[in-house]
């Protein structure tokens, strides 16, 4: 239905469009977070169930992850904001949610604040303080020379590390943002702290809803992804 997806270097973006009967003229985009991909299993059964309560989904991985074109050590947030710009151009004038997972929540909140196409924005323990996280996570690795979580396919980059810095965080973000949203995260997430979600949805205007799965991870592990589906669907099917 939308062909190639390429962001603004030529770079392919791999894509998997879960399409629905008829024309709703509505679509639900899904980005994953750092180092993921497209086809993350709580990804995929999100879209799933998505489309099986009559909601087109668009799940792509953005550019240097998966199987989408560039490199690794190219992808940054500041990047990733832009491929979900370029996905948004090429879908058209249909009426678009975006749900983000981890950083590709913080790519939501970068693209709704200034993007109106953005219809309907879904934070899955998504990340806000960006500088925050990195230094927790990598500060031991020498960028260069090390790998995110000692994956050999995700070298930690100077462009990375530069890029969080300089975003620091996306709090300032929240009072641009005029589309209802929606807030999710797991209580035992020790990737990205629940409390990144309860900061800024504090800051966020309403229609707003924070929801807290407990006993959940940062990628809603077992019966934690049906839970999060039950929350995520039935908003989105109001919302959008």
């Amino acid at each position: 239905m939308f062909g190639e997806l390429q962001n603004t270097h030529g770079e392919k973006l791999d894509y998997t469009h879960h399409a629905v009967a008829g024309e709703t003229g509505k679509l639900v985009v899904l980005g994953h977070g750092v180092t993921g991909n497209k086809d993350r299993p709580f990804v995929v059964a999100l879209a799933e169930a998505l489309a099986a309560a009559g909601l087109p989904v668009l799940r792509f991985s953005f550019s240097g992850n998966g199987a989408s074109g560039g490199r690794f050590v190219d992808s940054t947030i500041s990047k990733e904001v832009e491929d979900l710009g370029c996905v948004l151009d090429r879908v058209g004038s249909v009426k678009v949610a975006y749900v983000g997972h981890s950083m590709g929540g913080a790519v939501g909140v970068l693209r709704a604040a200034r993007d109106s196409r953005i219809k309907a924005l879904v934070s899955l323990a998504g990340m806000v303080y960006t500088e925050d996280f990195c230094k927790r996570e990598f500060g031991m690795i020498e960028a260069g020379k090390g790998f995110m979580w000692d994956e050999e396919t995700c070298p930690l980059s100077q462009a990375y590390v530069d890029d969080m810095k300089k975003i620091g965080n996306v709090l300032g973000q929240a009072a641009s943002i005029k589309a209802p949203w929606l807030l999710v995260h797991g209580t035992e997430d020790d990737v990205v702290p629940p409390k990144d979600s309860e900061d800024i949805f504090a800051r966020a205007n309403e229609p707003k809803e924070l929801a807290m799965i407990p006993g959940s991870n940062h990628v809603f592990s077992n019966e934690a992804c049906e839970k999060m589906c039950g929350l995520v669907v039935p908003w989105l099917k109001k919302n959008l």
